[in-house]
């Protein structure tokens, strides 16, 4: 079976004491219930940065010009115990959009500061490659999940060498 491509878009700004950046809770289908960056599954013929602009517009009804998103690195999810789940994902970043964001059926955005992610909500990989890539580093993470779906079993990083 393939890994699915998906995107995820994290939209930064500067907060009154540190870097923030736009997460959301989940609200329905996988992941629901917890704090997740914006984005979702490319569709066929579609390009990673095209879907990240669409999934932005969708779940959190921001305009994100695929000229201003910045490529981050890839996150390959592997789900043992469950082989359809894996994904294969394309991260970006960006400080530039229009509109605010707001509520929509799947996500409940908020801002958080970049120094104190609400880990404790998110998937348990997301401490592992978020911080070094909102930080400025450019890596290529597979995360290798547990028999449980949930926990992390393996985490491995490299340098990424930017889009193919």
């Amino acid at each position: 079976m393939t890994a699915a491509h998906v995107t995820l878009c994290f939209l930064l700004r500067d907060g009154p004491d540190s870097e923030h950046v736009l997460l959301g809770t989940k609200k329905t289908g996988f992941g629901r219930g917890k704090v997740v960056g914006v984005g979702g599954h490319v569709e066929p013929g579609e390009t990673a940065s095209q879907a990240a602009c669409r999934e932005v517009l969708e779940e959190v009804s921001v305009v994100v010009a695929p000229e201003d998103l910045v490529p981050a690195g890839t996150v390959d999810f592997v789900f043992p115990a469950r082989p359809e789940w894996d994904m294969a994902t394309t991260v970006f970043l960006t400080r530039a959009w229009q509109g605010e964001p707001s509520e929509s059926d799947e996500i409940a955005p908020a801002w958080f500061p970049v120094n104190r992610l609400p880990v404790e909500r998110m998937w348990a990989d997301a401490e592992h490659w978020l911080p070094a890539m909102i930080s400025g580093q450019r890596i290529a993470v597979q995360v290798r999940l547990a028999a449980d779906n949930e926990n992390v079993a393996e985490v491995h990083t490299v340098e990424w060498a930017g889009p193919a």
